[in-house]
């Protein structure tokens, strides 16, 4: 389905310029962005959304913990 939108052409600049960086054109940056909003739970804060974005990241720390000493080490 085709949709028309208006935009400034500052703000339409910029845009095209993110998609460049990103490889990809207006359109797909646009559905992407849709598919990001409309997925989105509304019943999660950010913080939720942010936890289960770092739970697929898929990092593990091999029980490795820290001591105080060296969190507050300077380098």
């Amino acid at each position: 389905m085709n949709v028309t939108l208006s935009a400034d052409s500052d703000l339409l600049h910029k845009a095209r310029e993110v998609a460049r960086r990103q490889g990809k054109s207006l359109n797909e940056l646009f559905r992407d962005y849709l598919r990001a909003i409309t997925s989105a739970r509304p019943d999660t804060s950010p913080a939720d959304d942010l936890f289960a974005l770092m739970d697929d990241a898929g990092g593990r720390l091999d029980n490795r913990g820290w001591r105080r000493e060296e969190l507050h080490e300077r380098r």
